[in-house]
């Protein structure tokens, strides 16, 4: 009986979500008008095969404010429309691409959104869809018509299809009132003054900004194949940021980011300003650092900088569409089953969870923007490559996707990261990974080596065209002697590289793990990402001189500087 009750229960609850869903405005205008248009579509000459609608519904707000004065604040609520026409067939459609053919349809960029009204006015929403779907329609029918002459005089190479046949999926989450609820303009405006404000106005620092953003999108997706999936994502973020002015000019900056699902959920005044002045404490150490020098040797990269590592050198070498595409490095498309870094380590990505060790990640959601569930994805094994983040995109043995398929609205989606996870089967601690540096040193011949202890994000190359190497920028370095003094905080860093010569020179990892939140930015726009990894040591990395950013000195004393001086 108490089972038959449990299964009753979901049964009701599950209905309850159905009927709700049925009485969703925009989820029923979006699919009575994709039926129309693809009556119609279905019958011309170049055939529409496949339709779907991504709306999105974003209210967002944010206050910023600089040296205790309010400087911005935003309560902004859109509507973004984007419509999706695929000509020709599953096998061979308006995206395909080959090397030397060019496809100007493949990614839309942001040209493919369109604002719609907030209010739910069928008329107007009803004639934005359509109106969308003809310029789509009449895209990809000029490009599938350039793609079929060009391959019959140069038939197509493979035999896979453009775009994988997936079963439909339902599924709806009722209105969030997360916004509504949680979103006080006036007292967070209140609260970035007074975190600004604890900088003090001097010449010292040249910036001093504090600024919370909050954004709440429901997500509404219907396509022809019958999928309709409607689901919410929150996002709270507070960053504290300061800069500094060198001797020599050169601008340092430092931040602080927090993200919780709700403001409320922000941690307490106590731990943000503890951490505040700490900031500035760095920063007052950073202005004096000596400038650092280019560097090959041995180094440690703490956990968030493993994390941005791992993001920039393997994540995006396995997203599936890459490989399918033969202008690209294809770093790993013929290393299945081979190892690819030390066997202690597994590389996970998981989109199923929204925490990792009670740890917030903002790389979470339910089925992504092709309209596939969300799946977790064990990239690495031990040290083996065993499978790529799959889109609707297939290559070889990996017919199907996996639930990665995601874009920023009005542009295509295509196979990408979600939470990165490494995890690390024989953990050392960090005592134990500082020996290991120096030992390798004194090896080398080095007289230090490297501690990176934070970064502020990265960027990758994969094509042919370019050198496949990556870039991190960190913001807070050490150099770790060889003779026992004391680590020296320098500035000036970049951490570079090439992703097979860096693999190969893990070592070993530590035993904590710590949380990296960012947005990634690739072909199909800006999406939230976490990576999640331990501290690495690492034979050998490069560094060189990062960028300056410049000031004048300045001529007269900041106002009220006299007085702090």
């Amino acid at each position: 009986m108490r089972i038959l009750s449990v299964l009753f229960a979901l049964t009701l609850f599950t209905t309850s979500l159905f009927g709700q869903a049925n009485k969703d405005f925009l989820l029923k205008l979006m699919q009575q008008e994709l039926n129309r248009e693809m009556l119609v579509l279905k019958n011309k000459d170049i055939p529409a095969y496949y339709i779907d609608y991504r709306i999105n519904h974003v209210r967002s707000a944010s206050v910023q404010a600089s040296f205790g004065s309010t400087v911005s604040t935003n309560d902004n609520t859109v509507r973004l429309l984007s419509a999706n026409v695929k000509v020709g067939s599953y096998d061979l459609d308006n995206t395909h691409h080959e090397s030397g053919m060019e496809n100007k349809a493949m990614f839309r960029g942001f040209g493919g959104i369109n604002l719609i009204p907030v209010d739910d006015d069928a008329s107007v929403i009803n004639q934005a869809m359509w109106l969308s779907t003809q310029q789509e329609y009449k895209a990809a029918m000029e490009s599938f018509k350039s793609i079929r002459t060009a391959l019959s005089s140069k038939p197509k190479k493979d035999k896979l299809p453009d775009f994988t046949n997936e079963k439909a999926s339902v599924y709806y989450e009722p209105a969030s009132s997360t916004f509504s609820s949680g979103w006080d303009q006036k007292y967070w405006e209140s609260k970035v003054k007074k975190y600004s404000k604890l900088f003090s106005p001097t010449s010292d620092f040249i910036s001093a900004e504090a600024t919370v953003r909050i954004e709440a999108e429901r997500k509404y997706f219907a396509s022809t194949e019958g999928s309709e999936i409607v689901q919410n994502a929150t996002y709270c973020y507070l960053f504290i940021s300061g800069s500094v002015r060198a001797d020599d000019g050169d601008i340092l900056p430092l931040s602080k980011s927090y993200y919780a699902a709700t403001p409320s959920a922000m941690p307490s005044d106590e731990v943000i300003e503890k951490d505040i002045m700490e900031l500035m404490r760095k920063l007052q150490l950073l202005k004096k650092a000596p400038l650092a020098e280019p560097y090959s040797g041995p180094a440690i990269l703490y956990s968030q900088s493993a994390g941005v590592f791992f993001h920039e050198i393997f994540g995006h070498r396995v997203e599936g569409h890459r490989l399918r595409n033969e202008d690209d490095g294809q770093t790993f498309k013929e290393k299945i089953n081979e190892q690819v870094l030390p066997k202690s380590l597994d590389v996970i990505f998981d989109p199923t969870i929204s925490k990792y060790d009670g740890k917030l990640l903002n790389g979470f959601y339910m089925y992504d923007d092709e309209g596939v569930k969300s799946q977790r994805v064990r990239a690495v094994e031990k040290g083996i490559l065993k499978n790529f983040l799959m889109s609707r995109t297939p290559l070889e043995n990996f017919a199907t996707s996996n639930g990665h398929g995601r874009g920023a609205v009005g542009m295509d989606a295509v196979s990408r990261q979600s939470n990165l996870i490494v995890e690390n089967s024989k953990p050392l601690t960090m005592n134990e990974l500082r020996k290991m540096l120096i030992k390798e040193c004194l090896k080398q011949g080095k007289k230090y080596g490297y501690f990176f202890k934070d970064v502020m994000g990265g960027f990758t190359t994969t094509d042919r065209y370019n050198p496949n190497a990556f870039n991190i920028f960190p913001t807070e370095v050490y150099r770790v002697y060889t003779d026992g003094r004391a680590d020296e905080l320098v500035r000036g860093v970049d951490l570079i590289g090439t992703p097979l010569s860096m693999f190969a020179e893990i070592t070993a990892a530590g035993d904590t793990k710590d949380v990296f939140i960012g947005f990634c930015g690739a072909e199909s726009g800006s999406v939230p990402v976490s990576a999640v990894a331990p501290s690495l040591f690492v034979r050998r990395i490069e560094t060189q001189k990062k960028p300056k950013t410049e000031q004048d000195p300045t001529l007269l004393p900041s106002p009220g500087g006299e007085k702090n001086n």
